[in-house]
């Protein structure tokens, strides 16, 4: 049973300064990731489990993406090889069974192959790339490489315009809408991120330019991207919208770069304030807490009073439950004083690492790159 708010303000201070303080979280959250079956034995990830009706949804290769970097910096950070083998497991799904090498694409879930979605392209190849960084395996690299021109080709939709959706297998645009995933939009310049750490890899020069054009490209349109909706669905803008931010991170030594992500990160403070009495998602607690200790590099300072709010508060989305497929893990969302019952992988991947960097930070210990974001 997901607890409410009320029902867990007993164990707020156990569950956010104590366990920040110790790292507690992230063993529950990395107990989570390795033991409540969301992996499945076949290595893929699916995207979330409904505590409400003792359920997961499909595998998802968007989600098993995340995930690989996800269990690559968890091994990073405590040397446990149980989170190298989880990513090994996950990163074989996708390269072996998920990935279509005739069409140079992965299919957005498993084992339906009907759709493709570019940003889930780009946070696959991250995974991939985080993971090769560590093993050299040459098949994380080859498939990544694959998957990057496939995205620069595939997607093409005109100059630095990227379709978001593709129906396979003839790859043709999916019709858009008014909903922002279904639109291209600043938020796919996250997924731009695969093209620029392609380009420190490999050398290639059309992957920074094929990065370059979208950050351009996306600086001359994020300011009408917030809050484009109406009530609560901004929240999931701002989600979005955070994606944009995280991906200006290789060019803050720029005036015009830093100067977006200071007002961005203003504007999506302002927003989360004024929505999170009704409607609240961790990942966006997450998010903006990464993105304020990313910034400080780029001259932005760190609202420490803001920062340590949105640390306590993110902190309470982790589940506190003898259920393993529960405890741990991070409910995707707050409506009201009732947590839903969504334990999602995303959110317990950004929810660790904003917790981590936020110790580190306050330790002086904080040193952080692109490659290893989330």
């Amino acid at each position: 049973m997901i607890m409410s708010r009320n029902q867990m303000s007993s164990a707020t201070a156990e569950g956010s300064i104590s366990e920040l303080s110790k790292t507690t979280f992230l063993d529950q959250a990395g107990a989570w990731l390795l033991n409540s079956g969301i992996q499945e034995g076949s290595g893929g990830v699916a995207r979330y489990y409904l505590a409400d009706v003792h359920q997961s949804r499909a595998i998802s290769t968007e989600i098993t993406g995340y995930a690989v970097s996800t269990f690559t910096y968890l091994h990073a950070l405590t040397r446990h090889e149980q989170y190298l083998d989880a990513a090994k497991r996950a990163a074989s799904f996708l390269t072996q069974t998920a990935w279509d090498a005739r069409l140079c694409i992965f299919p957005f879930e498993y084992p339906e192959k009907t759709l493709a979605y570019f940003f889930d392209s780009g946070i696959i190849v991250r995974g991939l790339l985080s993971l090769w960084r560590v093993t050299g395996e040459r098949e994380l690299l080859d498939v990544a490489n694959a998957t990057g021109r496939g995205m620069a080709v595939c997607f093409a939709a005109g100059s630095s315009e990227y379709h978001p959706i593709l129906q396979l297998p003839d790859k043709c645009p999916q019709p858009r809408a008014d909903q922002w995933s279904r639109m291209p939009g600043c938020y796919q310049l996250k997924s731009a991120l695969a093209w620029h750490d392609l380009f420190k890899v490999t050398g290639e020069s059309d992957y920074l330019h094929w990065y370059e054009s979208l950050l351009s490209e996306s600086l001359r349109t994020h300011e009408s991207f917030l809050p484009g909706a109406e009530g609560d669905r901004v929240m999931d803008r701002l989600h979005a919208y955070c994606y944009f931010l995280e991906a200006l991170s290789p060019r803050v030594e720029r005036a015009d770069v830093a100067g977006a992500l200071g007002a961005g990160i203003a504007s999506v403070s302002k927003y989360l304030r004024a929505i999170e009495p009704r409607f609240a998602r961790s990942d966006v607690y997450a998010q903006l807490l990464r993105l304020r200790l990313l910034s400080e590099g780029a001259g932005v300072a760190v609202d420490r009073l803001d920062a340590s709010s949105e640390a306590e508060k993110l902190a309470v989305f982790q589940q506190k439950n003898p259920d393993l497929r529960v405890g741990g893990g991070f409910s995707f969302g707050r409506r009201g004083d009732q947590f839903l019952p969504h334990i999602n992988p995303v959110s317990t991947g950004f929810g660790l690492q904003a917790l981590m960097m936020w110790r580190q930070y306050l330790d002086g210990e904080l040193n952080i790159s692109t490659d290893v974001l989330i």
